[in-house]
């Protein structure tokens, strides 16, 4: 597989959704609830669409797992992992914190991933064993050696009432050892931000697979560390996720526990 076709048309099915989801920001005439407080905007919907329309014309033959239609095709070789709004409940309260994340996965495991802010046109992009970059340019997880000096990210469920006592016990132990937190509300952003090093930690869990595939691997062609809490390897199936510089990753497993 071409993975340099493969990245081209990743990156031109980013750039055409980030017009659709710009074209629609402050501008929201419906939006309907998933869950509780898990929402769904016509900018998601028309921001999937084009996507898949692009990949699908580039590769009809692939799979396509994208967070509003689902598995489209079940091609185990050749995947596609979308997330068309990243931080949506953002995006409908006009917090220009959000992004695009598309994943290209051979054989269930991400060798491309892009993550797109539309709104600073910060392009985050890996292929696997060739780095990681934002816009372009090679980026690399900080070098903080320490929890008392680290800046850590995290992010909320949205079933957070069902297991409320033991997100806010992981928090405190996080706010207590840490420098500071930061919650943005989109964690492909928290993850690349972890692998331009703007961020040394970030944690959450309960998310799903286009929420972490694209970001993932930036993170780790940028040097992360990303286990599970119980520090085992990391999958985009799993509902836990760690990822840090490294540096700080045993002192992160203890304060997780």
């Amino acid at each position: 597989m071409d993975m340099d076709t493969i990245k081209r048309i990743g990156i031109k099915a980013a750039f055409e959704s980030g017009k659709i989801l710009k074209s629609h920001f402050g501008n929201i005439s419906d939006v309907r609830k998933k869950g509780l407080v898990d929402l769904v905007t016509e900018a998601d919907t028309a921001s999937e669409e084009i996507i898949i329309g692009i990949i699908r014309k580039a590769f009809p033959e692939h799979s396509i797992l994208a967070e509003e239609s689902g598995l489209d095709q079940e091609d185990e070789d050749h995947q596609w992992i979308i997330d068309p709004l990243d931080g949506t409940v953002n995006f409908a309260h006009q917090v220009p914190i959000f992004s695009i994340s598309i994943a290209y996965a051979f054989k269930g495991a991400p060798v491309m991933g892009i993550v797109l802010n539309p709104v600073t046109g910060e392009l985050f992009s890996a292929i696997a064993g060739e780095g990681a970059f934002l816009n372009n340019r090679p980026i690399h997880v900080s070098d903080t050696q320490v929890m008392q000096d680290s800046l850590l990210a995290t992010g909320f469920p949205y079933d957070l009432l069902s297991i409320f006592d033991t997100i806010a016990d992981r928090l405190e132990n996080c706010l207590r050892a840490a420098q500071g937190i930061r919650r943005m509300g989109s964690a492909a952003i928290d993850i690349c931000a972890l692998a331009c090093g703007r961020f040394d930690g970030f944690w959450e869990q309960n998310l799903h697979p286009w929420d972490t595939a694209a970001a993932v691997l930036v993170a780790l062609e940028a040097g992360a560390t990303v286990t599970d809490f119980a520090n085992n390897p990391f999958t985009i199936y799993k509902k836990e996720i760690l990822a840090t510089n490294g540096k700080i990753h045993a002192n992160m497993l203890s304060l997780l526990k």
